[in-house]
């Protein structure tokens, strides 16, 4: 007899008990974003490689070690994706959502990465993201950010720090780059093998080694704050002056680098210290020249990404769960189930906020409640043989010490509506 197939290593199912947790979290994040006016895209989990390495960067970890790449049928090369941001942008050009308009998009669902898995970080992981097109100021970085602010405040989440950095434009970008590699190239007997193979490809990502070794030589780098040209300066102490308007606290974090090649100006991250090495739970910034990159005319945009098992992780204890069922229905006797299918059915219909469970399979009074108590459920709506030929309903509470009543079935629904509304 062939074994159990087991899931994919890094690739977690989600059981009813933890989907729950993640339904309400969702919920939470997802209103938030919509009463700050975003709306929704939807958009394949498989795109053309060519996408995220135009993107994202071709000598990024990305693309280079992370991505789930194959070839389809007809040779075309595809990739699960790794980030939903270039994915959003190739939606947006491509069905002219960015024509002389400006947009406000949110996204949620799985993103694929070939990374080692730990607590935190999964092969497949989810993400909530959210992308502002046609907005160049700093109120826009402001706004996403005070968005998280209130998504935090909401999830009851207080052990969260935000850090905040300037990449400048991309030409003071690369003029950085330049001193970066002259910089780490004298010094390169003291990088590691990852530094010295990031050193001429992307030696910012050196700044963000979290290797002890290497902190003393990157705490006498170059900084990057110091070779920002005016616009990007302007920039980044207005949106400071808007952080500190709205009262939120942050960190300047010049090591702040963001692994992803199409950053530029301001880049932020929330981190906390709760989750051992993988501690972002939310990171995010400008992108102003990817819109082109990408085929499309120049755009100005902004955006962020949180990671939901993360977030659940921190928010679980804080998350109130309302998903048990209303009632049960007990079922048993002759002409029960056709008396309870119609029953129920029209319950449903006058009430469609009940949640109810009508009994399948079978059993006796004994056995069905035993089930009705370890669903959870409020009260149990009982039919036997006396309540059918009766047209009545036996309602048993369950959860609280009122006496069992009998009543009509025609006002079976306005006695559960009085009674979930109090």
């Amino acid at each position: 007899m062939s074994g159990l197939i087991q899931a994919i290593r890094g690739m977690n199912d989600i059981t009813p008990e933890q989907a729950a947790y993640w339904q309400v979290l969702e919920k939470i994040v997802i209103q938030t974003v919509v009463n700050y006016g975003y709306q929704q895209i939807r958009f394949p989990i498989v795109e053309k490689t060519a996408l995220f390495a135009r993107s994202i960067g071709e000598v990024t970890d990305i693309v280079e070690k992370e991505m789930y790449t194959f070839e389809d049928r007809n040779g075309d090369s595809l990739t699960l994706r790794p980030e939903g941001t270039a994915s959003c942008v190739r939606a947006a050009i491509q069905n002219g959502l960015l024509h002389n308009q400006t947009q406000r998009l949110w996204y949620v669902g799985p993103m694929f990465r070939h990374e080692r898995p730990q607590k935190g970080r999964y092969r497949q992981f989810h993400q909530v993201g959210v992308e502002a097109f046609g907005m160049d100021g700093p109120d826009i970085d402001a706004e996403l950010i005070i968005m998280t602010a209130r998504i935090w405040q909401q999830l009851g989440l207080t052990d969260l720090e935000l850090q905040i950095n300037s990449l400048g434009s991309s030409e003071c970008r690369e003029n950085y780059r330049e001193l970066l590699v002259e910089y780490f190239s004298a010094n390169e007997q003291g990088l590691d093998e990852d530094s010295r193979r990031r050193l001429h490809s992307n030696p910012l990502r050196i700044l963000d080694s979290k290797n002890p070794d290497l902190q003393a030589l990157i705490d006498g780098a170059p900084k990057l704050q110091e070779h920002l040209d005016d616009a990007s300066r302007q920039h980044f102490e207005a949106l400071k002056v808007l952080l500190d308007t709205a009262n939120i606290q942050y960190t300047i974090n010049p090591r702040l680098v963001r692994g992803l090649d199409y950053y530029n100006k301001t880049v932020f991250e929330w981190v906390t210290t709760q989750l051992g090495a993988q501690g972002t739970v939310c990171a995010g910034g400008r992108y102003d020249g990817l819109v082109a990159q990408l085929g499309g005319k120049p755009t100005t945009a902004a955006g962020f990404a949180m990671g939901i098992e993360r977030l659940v992780e921190l928010a679980k204890h804080n998350l109130v769960l309302d998903n048990a069922p209303h009632a049960y229905m007990v079922l048993a006797g002759e002409g029960s189930e056709i008396a309870g299918l119609k029953l129920a059915e029209a319950l449903r219909t006058e009430l469609p906020e009940i949640r109810l469970i009508s009994h399948c399979g079978g059993g006796s009074f004994k056995s069905q409640f035993k089930r009705a108590d370890k669903s959870g459920a409020q009260v149990a709506l009982v039919l036997g043989e006396d309540e059918v030929r009766n047209q009545t309903v036996s309602l048993k509470y369950l959860r609280q010490d009122h006496p069992q009543q009998t009543i009509a079935q025609g006002e079976l629904a306005a006695t559960l509506r009085e009674y979930l509304h109090t």
